[in-house]
């Protein structure tokens, strides 16, 4: 029963057990269901990215949109910008009105975006409609990370997280594999097949809605803005499908919290929060997001003029090349994501940045010097990739474990943001240009300071990283309402 604490800003003290219940529960097919209907935003995300990558070189057609290089970079930067507003308008949204209602709302928008994208007609539209789709993509990723981090137990989280961002990789090889056939002129002609591949995405997107609806309001969240009740039913019911599904006795759960829930809670509490008591933590997650977002926007936004210019691939085979780079990336945390729970965050962060950056910057030498051809280029990203794309995940695993439940959203949204604007909005920028020169040392400076980035990130990680493996989200950074 809730005591009573006349001084607290909400009246009442709450004793809950609510996140000893949620992790000691044994995998199920409930948590398969959260992971399928959440995760699925990184597989729309991947196949955004990858098929404007791949049809870059179809959209500067004169019978399509007609775009520069430069253009396309512009274009790129759009969507990177429209995903950082979205992001932090939907961080501030989760956290005070809760995540369920964030998941449709920006499903929604990605869905006018990439619907609206397979209609552009120059490049002032496209770009616009980018945007929108990038506000969509964005909005999912604060509401969607922290969701899944407050209903995973905690043994399994590490792992999970990285899984579920790493599917990111899913729809980029989607992506990969069907743009041959949609720059194939026998079967479309050019200036329609671009269009269809925007508009996978917007029939994946509404088969997303349907799932949704198994994926409950998260408990922790429930309890902490004055809904202790509803979030005990909650927990009710999932304890009761777990144990359906399982057929075992789930086991006791051991300790409690004692938490004084508000309607909401105020920004200067939050950044209070952030940049005072967890300033070295938010350093950490910035430096990660930032390292990552630079390398992955410099490379996929561009790899389809690389191949074409550099290399003269074809534009209607640039996705045989990406595909194998796409699974690739998968691969890596889905082979490596058990080791984040065992061996640990700090070592397996630390140095899956580190490995990443040495090999990056190899890479970029013998690519200035003119040594790779495309083929042996894909070798080379496919085992960069399998360690950058763990670190990469693992980015966003941090910034949404690391921080207090009541700022978990908005933390995710504004490192993102950050991070994206910094390395995501100038890396296509940089690279249109780098590449529009022509020489291929000056693309390898490029690529040898996305290569500084990551070992940077990698000593950050080192020297400021959480043992975060197998601990409650509550015993890493405790809620910002369980203090008077």
């Amino acid at each position: 029963m809730p005591v009573a604490q006349p001084s607290s800003p909400s009246a009442t003290a709450v004793k809950t057990d609510v996140p000893a219940r949620l992790d000691r529960l044994p995998w199920s097919r409930f948590h398969l269901l959260i992971v399928v209907g959440l995760g699925v935003t990184w597989i729309l995300d991947g196949l955004e990215v990858t098929i404007v990558g791949a049809l870059g070189p179809a959209l500067q057609n004169p019978q399509t949109l007609h775009l520069s290089s430069a253009n396309l970079g512009a274009v790129a930067s759009c969507y990177v910008v429209g995903a950082v507003i979205g992001a932090l308008v939907s961080g501030w949204v989760t956290d005070r009105f809760g995540r369920r209602l964030v998941f449709y709302a920006t499903l929604i928008v990605y869905l006018a975006g990439v619907l609206l994208s397979a209609v552009s007609w120059n490049f002032w539209s496209f770009a616009l409609f980018r945007m929108l789709t990038g506000m969509g993509i964005g909005g999912e990723y604060a509401a969607v990370n922290s969701a899944i981090d407050e209903l995973i137990p905690a043994k399994y989280r590490g792992r999970i997280d990285l899984i579920v961002n790493g599917s990111f990789w899913l729809g980029a090889a989607a992506g990969a594999a069907v743009t041959p056939l949609l720059l194939d002129q026998s079967l479309f002609s050019v200036d329609v097949g671009w269009r269809l591949g925007f508009g996978i995405g917007g029939v994946l997107g509404l088969s997303i809605l349907m799932l949704r609806r198994f994926v409950p309001e998260s408990p922790r969240w429930l309890v902490t803005h004055c809904r202790a009740d509803e979030a005990d039913q909650t927990v009710k019911k999932i304890e009761q499908d777990v144990a359906a599904s399982t057929g075992r006795k789930l086991p006791p759960a051991e300790g409690s919290l004692t938490v004084h829930p508000r309607k909401s809670f105020g920004l200067g509490m939050i950044f209070a929060s952030m940049l005072r008591k967890y300033r070295t933590r938010s350093i950490l997650a910035l430096t990660l997001m930032v390292a990552q977002s630079f390398l992955y926007n410099s490379v996929f936004f561009s790899y389809g003029l690389i191949l074409s210019h550099f290399y003269h691939v074809p534009e209607q085979h640039v996705g045989f090349y990406l595909l194998p780079l796409a699974l690739g990336n998968f691969c890596g945390p889905l082979l490596l994501g058990t080791l984040f729970d065992t061996v640990g965050r700090r070592k397996m962060i630390g140095g899956t940045f580190a490995i990443s950056g040495l090999l990056l910057l190899l890479t970029a030498l013998l690519f200035g010097a003119g040594i790779l051809t495309g083929v042996t280029q894909t070798a080379a990203w496919l085992v960069i990739f399998f360690f950058a794309s763990a670190a990469a995940s693992s980015a966003y695993l941090t910034a949404s474990e690391i921080f207090p439940l009541e700022t978990r959203a908005l933390a995710i949204a504004c490192f993102y943001a950050l991070g994206t604007a910094i390395g995501g909005s100038l890396s296509p920028l940089l690279f249109g240009w780098l590449i529009g020169s022509g020489s291929s040392w000056m693309v390898s400076i490029g690529y040898a300071l996305a290569a500084l980035l990551l070992l940077v990130a990698a000593v950050t990680e080192w020297k400021f990283g959480i043992d975060a493996e197998g601990k409650s989200l509550e015993s890493i950074a405790s809620p910002l309402s369980s203090h008077e």
